[in-house]
């Protein structure tokens, strides 16, 4: 089992900035995958920002992120972050965190991000 303690979601004003973090129980390097998922209200559920721990760290965006948001792992402290800057409206949305190990999905509780306009 792993378990996901996410922090780092708040009300920000467009055009800020925010930094999630997850931290993972057990080692990052047994899991396949690690990133972050977003579900606006009345959406479906959206990848956000992946990074493929098997695949030599090997990153994905969404189109809506791409060049705002980055994606890193502290390996040291078994996190990932995800660093979003250039705030939009549009990106308010509870945010996730998702882990991969061994085909099984685990998700953290979600936190709430909210960009006034």
């Amino acid at each position: 089992q792993v378990q996901l303690v996410e922090s780092g979601g708040g009300l920000v004003q467009a055009g800020g900035s925010l930094r999630l973090s997850c931290a993972a129980s057990g080692s990052i390097f047994r899991f396949n995958a690690m990133g972050w998922y977003r579900q606006a209200p009345g959406k479906q559920r959206e990848l956000v920002a992946y990074t493929y721990i098997t695949s030599g760290g090997s990153t994905y965006y969404a189109d809506s992120v791409k060049g705002r948001f980055t994606i890193s792992t502290d390996n040291a402290k078994n996190t990932v972050y995800l660093q979003m800057s250039t705030l939009k409206p549009e990106d308010t949305a509870v945010y996730y965190c998702n882990v991969v190990r061994g085909g099984t999905n685990y998700w953290g509780q979600g936190t709430q991000v909210t960009v006034s306009s």
